[in-house]
Order: structure tokens, then C-alpha cells, then sequence
């Protein structure tokens, strides 16, 4: 008798295969199990991910036949179809950095369902939220990227359905990655401003459906924005399996990132450096120069790979006697020669060569020199090179855990560019830079600095710093950093000079 069902079983398999009949039981646990294997921390594994699974999975979803399927069998098998074509359409061009690398990714690019070639914009409103018009849809249709609500390690299946569109809208509303609050302001996801009809239409709307499903109520009288989507990739290796909530502020931990900025953003970051030397002699310390620095740097994303931008330096320096305070540089009128005003401007880029590699990149700027006699005279303070500088940095970041990481920067500068017989110094130093930082909340960095930077020149010289800094984020797009380091060179080691940084800088998304 086993034999004979089992045969019967074999019989009806081939003949549904034979007439094109959708196996929806086997549709949706093939899916399940491809998602439990390939999703972790809401992130995709796409390095790893099986390619036979997938592509069956595919190939399922291009041969349904839904003619016979409910209402609510038609619902999940569409989810899943779309979550898994955002999929297919990624590794077909991984390695890369966002789904926007790919023009038309969502609109232009044809993907088969049920034997219709249609965009992914197609699947998402006219087979889900104009016939379905329930707003949960926007939390379990995952667009592969990190804005996008978390994409579950499991399938959506008739039987569940109800119940899993309540858990990750839930899920999603209460993730402070999602819905960012502070200080009386709230910020919402752009999905929010994009499908706002389907929210209520109105801001009262739209908090309203929030307020249904969150745990800490937005009050009527918080001020609403919008902060940028994140296009980045939802890949777990290149975030090296940490979860992206538990990533905020981890690679922004000093006021150089080592990523580059999306495509069409602009980053606008203020430093303000107020280095101060001690010297004299070993027992007796009677001079005091101050140099304060103000560096203005706006990078724009012309590509998610590639920025543009404009460096400006400002400085103002102040000789004096001791006793004196650092802070006498913005003093006027006292003992001492001193002078201010913007000394050097020019172009900078930054470039991420390697699409994989989402934590490196390479930042080279060029200033040219501005004002007159910026080396000093008789009468006028030093106060800045008299010839260009060309400075070129790596950067790279690399998460330890879920709450540490360690930031590294390699640079090749070439100081006081051009000829000897116009007193040009024509320096090169190659300074190397270690930060290592905690993060013990999504707004808070803390971490300690170590740079060591030799000059290659006949006359052989080296400085090095260390110190300790934090970092925090009054929102996702301001932040404000505070940096202390002790810095000395040979000259001030040899004469037992004293020399100290105090920093302060911002950085600003647009």
C-alpha cells in the first residue's frame, strides 16, 4: 500500500510539473528555508548565499500559476517574490555598494512573475498596495538597503500572514534606527513623505498609524521630519555580521569617515585645532606660540563611490611670553606678534576603488596658498606654507565586535610645494594614525588616538600625538566631537618643550 501511495505521490508531482501548476506548499517552504540560511541580523548574507536556491526559487516564481490561489496565498507568494528579486537582481551585479548603482533597478529592469515581465514598482504597487491597501506592506517589502524596515530570516505564508505583517510593522516602528528621537524632534523615513496617502495623508495621519503600533507614543507636540534614506547595501559581510543599529556612530567615529558619502548628499565638516608649544630651554620654558586652525571641508556625492568637494584652511597664531594661556590666540593687544586670516583653498576628492571594501577609501586634497608672506618676516609672524600642499589619505574601518572598532589612516603629505630658490621647504611626511573607539550607545563614541608621523628630509625630523576624544550625535545628520591630545617632535624633546591639541569639530549632512 506505501508503495502505491508513494508512486500515486511520484505521478502527481510529474504532472503538475508537466502542466506548468503551482506548487504553492513547496514554493513557500523552499523560501522559508532560503531565508532562514541567508538572513542574519536583518542583513543579507549575499557573499555566501546559495545560487542553486535562489535561482529555483526564481525560476518557481516564474511558472506559477496563481489562477486557482486565494486571496491571501496570492499576498504572501507576492512578498516573497518580491524580496527575492531584489535578491537575484543584486547578486546578478555583486559586487556593489547600493541597489542605485544599477539605474532603472526598480523601474526600468523587468523581472518575471507568473510568466509577466514587470518592474519591481510594477510588483510593489499594482499587484500589493493598490489591491491589498494596507499600509503593513511597506514593512515587509525590503528594497535592499539599509533605510529600508529589516527583512525577516523567514517566509510569508497564507497562514501567517496576519500575524506577520503585525510583527514587523511592530518590529519596524519601534526600531530607534527607523523612528530616530530626540530632543522633542522626531524623524521618520522618507517611505513615510513617499506613500504618505497611504498613511493618512496628513502629518496627524501619519502619526497616528505610528502611534498604533509603538511602545513610546509620538506626542502631538513633537516637530516631524524626514531624514535621508540610506541606499546602502543591507549586506552583512561587508558590515561584518554587525547589526546596523548597533553600527550608528561606529564608522563615523572621528570627524574623517572612512566611507564615502551617497550619491547626491552633501557632508560639510568644521575642525577646529588649537595647537599650542611651550619653549625655552630644558630648565627654563619663557615662550609661548599658539596656532589656531579652522578647516572647512565640503564633500558632494557625485556617486556612491566618488565625491567631490573644497578644502579651506583659516588660521590665527599668536607668539607671547609666559606666563600666558593657550586661549591668548583669540586675545588682541597683548605682548607678542600675531596674525590671522584665511591662508589656503583648493579641491579635494574621495574615492571608494574597491565596490566590496565598503569601509575604505582614498581622500587626496590640493590648497594653494592665500594671502602674502604666509612664511613671516622681521615684522610678521609665521603663519602658514607659502606653497601649495597635496595631501593623500587612506582611511579604513573596522568594526571588533558590536561595540568597538578600530579606525586606521595612512597619509602621504607633501608640504610647501615648489622651488628651493623661493624658500620652499619641500617637506614630505607620511603620518600614520590609529583610533580606537567605544561605542556604548547609538549616539556615543568614545575612543583614544595615536599618530606617529616621520619627515623625510636630510635633516631627519618626526612628531607624534596621543590622546583621548568622544564624539556624539545630537541627530543622524549633526554631530559634535572633542578631542585632547599631548603632541611632541625632536626639537621639543631635546629642549624639554611642551606642546598640546585641543580640538573641537562638526560635521553636518545636508
Amino acid at each position: 500500500m506505501k508503495k502505491i501511495t508513494n508512486t500515486l505521490s511520484l505521478i502527481l508531482i510529474f504532472i503538475s510539473s508537466m502542466t506548468g501548476q503551482f506548487d504553492s506548499q513547496r514554493f513557500f517552504n523552499d523560501a522559508n528555508s532560503f531565508f532562514q540560511k541567508n538572513v542574519k541580523f536583518s542583513l543579507v548574507d549575499y557573499t555566501n548565499l546559495k545560487m542553486n536556491d535562489l535561482k529555483s526559487l526564481i525560476k518557481q516564481i516564474e511558472k506559477a500559476d496563481l489562477s486557482s490561489s486565494t486571496d491571501l496565498e496570492k499576498q504572501a507568494f507576492y512578498i516573497n517574490a518580491y524580496n527575492l528579486h531584489v535578491i537575484n537582481q543584486v547578486v546578478d551585479m555583486y559586487p556593489i555598494r547600493s541597489v542605485m548603482d544599477k539605474g532603472g533597478f526598480f523601474d526600468k529592469q523587468k523581472v518575471n512573475v507568473s510568466g509577466q515581465k514587470i518592474s519591481l514598482n510594477d510588483l510593489e504597487k499594482n499587484y500589493l498596495l493598490r489591491p491589498y491597501k494596507d499600509a503593513r506592506l511597506h514593512f515587509v517589502l525590503v528594497c535592499g538597503a539599509l533605510g529600508c524596515p529589516p527583512i525577516s530570516d523567514f517566509a510569508y505564508t497564507p497562514s501567517k500572514l496576519e500575524r506577520q505583517l503585525e510583527q514587523q510593522t511592530r518590529l519596524a516602528l519601534n526600531d530607534d534606527s527607523f523612528i530616530k528621537t530626540s530632543f522633542g524632534k522626531v524623524e521618520l523615513s522618507e517611505v513615510f513623505k513617499w506613500y504618505a496617502d497611504d498613511f493618512g495623508g496628513s502629518n496627524s495621519g501619519i502619526r497616528s498609524f505610528i502611534n498604533k503600533y509603538r511602545k513610546t507614543k509620538i506626542p502631538d507636540s513633537a516637530k516631524t521630519s524626514f531624514y535621508k534614506y540610506d541606499w546602502s547595501l543591507n549586506d552583512l559581510s561587508t558590515l561584518l555580521g554587525v547589526k546596523k543599529a548597533e553600527l550608528q556612530g561606529t564608522n563615523a567615529s572621528r570627524y574623517i569617515v572612512s566611507s564615502t558619502i551617497p550619491k547626491g548628499s552633501v557632508e560639510l565638516k568644521i575642525f577646529n585645532n588649537l595647537y599650542s608649544q611651550r619653549t625655552g630651554s630644558v630648565d627654563n620654558l619663557t615662550d609661548r606660540s599658539s596656532f589656531f586652525t579652522t578647516i572647512v571641508s565640503a564633500l558632494y556625492g557625485l556617486s556612491n563611490r566618488f565625491n567631490i568637494g573644497i578644502n579651506t584652511r583659516y588660521r590665527k597664531v599668536r607668539n607671547t611670553s609666559l606666563p600666558s594661556s593657550p586661549f591668548s590666540v583669540f586675545g588682541s593687544g597683548e605682548e607678542g606678534s600675531s596674525r590671522s586670516g584665511l591662508t589656503a583653498i583648493g579641491p579635494q576628492i574621495r574615492y571608494a576603488p574597491v565596490p566590496k571594501w565598503t569601509n575604505f577609501s582614498i581622500q587626496s586634497s590640493f590648497v594653494l596658498p592665500v594671502g602674502t608672506d604666509l612664511a613671516g618676516s622681521a615684522t610678521q609672524a609665521y603663519i602658514d606654507w607659502t606653497g601649495p600642499t597635496w595631501n593623500t589619505q587612506f582611511f579604513n574601518d573596522f568594526p571588533i565586535g558590536t561595540k568597538f572598532s578600530l579606525f586606521t589612516e595612512l597619509a602621504v603629505l607633501f608640504e610647501d610645494i615648489g622651488s628651493n630658490e623661493n624658500g620652499h621647504v619641500n617637506r614630505l611626511s607620511t603620518p600614520v594614525t590609529g583610533i580606537f573607539s567605544f561605542t556604548p550607545s547609538t549616539k556615543l563614541t568614545v575612543y583614544a588616538l595615536a599618530g606617529y608621523s616621520p619627515y623625510w628630509q636630510s635633516d631627519f625630523d618626526y612628531f607624534y600625538q596621543y590622546g583621548i576624544g568622544s564624539k556624539y550625535q545630537f541627530t543622524p545628520d549633526v554631530e559634535i566631537e572633542l578631542l585632547y591630545t599631548d603632541f611632541t617632535n625632536e626639537f621639543l624633546s631635546n629642549t624639554g618643550g611642551q606642546a598640546e591639541t585641543i580640538n573641537i569639530g562638526f560635521r553636518f549632512n545636508l
